[in-house]
Formats: C-alpha cells, structure tokens, sequence
C-alpha cells in the first residue's frame, strides 16, 4: 500500500476544461495534464479550446515573438 495518496490539484468552486473527456469539470476530478483552467465560471470553461485558440493565432502573429530581423526583406 502507497504511503501517499496522489491527488489532483484543484479546489470546488474552480472550472475547468478536461481534454481527455472534452467536457467542463467542477474542482479536482482530472489530472492537471489533462485539464485547462480554473476558469470562474462553466461558460468560460466550456470556450477553453476557443480561448486557446485565439491566444495562439495572436501569438503566431506577435512580431516579438517571431526570429526574422525587424528590417525589410533581404538582398
């Protein structure tokens, strides 16, 4: 027998979103590498991907984040 339960961080009141079961979660139910959050409120659980996704289209579009030289294009 384990000496020490594992346990999912998370508190009762907090949202998430799992990726495993595609579905909003109160509290800690999923593991931390399966769930983004907490959100305040299922609504803004339940936009999780679509949240991601605008973050990510901003910072593929974020010219500090991008290597290329910020001068014109080369000879």
């Amino acid at each position: 027998m384990p000496l020490f339960k594992k346990r999912t961080v998370g508190k009762p009141g907090e949202w998430y979103y799992c990726l495993e079961h595609k579905k909003v979660e109160e509290g800690p139910e999923c593991p931390g590498k399966d769930r983004f959050g907490p959100y305040a409120s299922p609504g803004e659980a339940e936009r999780a991907m679509e949240t991601a996704r605008e973050r990510n289209l901003q910072w593929e579009n974020d010219p500090r984040w991008h290597d290329a030289p910020a001068s014109g294009p080369e000879d």
